[in-house]
């Protein structure tokens, strides 16, 4: 057993040392870190939305922002749109799951926000209906999924895509990827810079 676990522990280092090795996905993750940098100076917020680990990811990463994620500051507006069971439940049984981001995007979104739709396949039908809510509202999108990066990875504006095929590797990675994210993003605003 322990065996496997060092294979599970090497398997996800080897996802990050692809990620690592990779400049032009480190150069969209710079891209999006500092497009948020600005969309905070400009009064604006990051939405976040995903299904499942992806939903948890959303809810993580908007809560590193709105609370803290490295020491104490002001705090940050962002938004995870797989938090309220009301919305969400009412909207899936009155338009349909597919729905469930879109609409939420069209009555709280606002031109100039930024939308991070989380998938690991690329293809969650209920984000890619969020983004075609955010372009009819001047929302940028962010892709962040894995594999090949399926229909979102087209369709947004900036897509950071996990070289791998595995569901937990990249799951992993997009927390990493959330995580350097929100540093640059807190030490940008109120700190000292990176």
């Amino acid at each position: 057993m322990k065996n496997y676990i060092k294979d599970q522990i090497k398997k996800s280092y080897e996802t990050k040392q692809a990620i690592y090795e990779n400049e032009a996905l480190l150069n969209e993750i710079e891209k999006v870190a500092q497009m948020c940098v600005d969309l905070y100076k400009g009064d604006k917020k990051t939405i976040l939305a995903g299904n499942g680990g992806s939903a948890a990811d959303a809810q993580h990463i908007a809560a590193e922002l709105v609370g803290r994620y490295g020491f104490d500051r002001p705090s940050i507006p962002s938004l995870a749109l797989t938090t309220d069971t009301s919305n969400l439940t009412a909207i899936g049984n009155d338009y349909g799951y597919d729905q469930i981001f879109s609409r939420q995007l069209e009555g709280m979104g606002q031109e100039g926000d930024i939308f991070i739709g989380i998938s690991t396949s690329g293809n969650s039908v209920n984000i890619i209906k969020a983004f075609e809510s955010a372009k009819k509202k001047g929302i940028t999108t962010v892709a962040l999924t894995g594999r090949d990066g399926g229909e979102m990875a087209k369709m947004a504006d900036v897509a950071l895509v996990v070289p791998s095929n595995s569901t937990p590797r990249i799951q992993e990675s997009h927390i990493l990827i959330g995580h350097i994210i929100c540093d640059i993003i807190e030490k940008e605003t109120f700190g000292d810079g990176v």
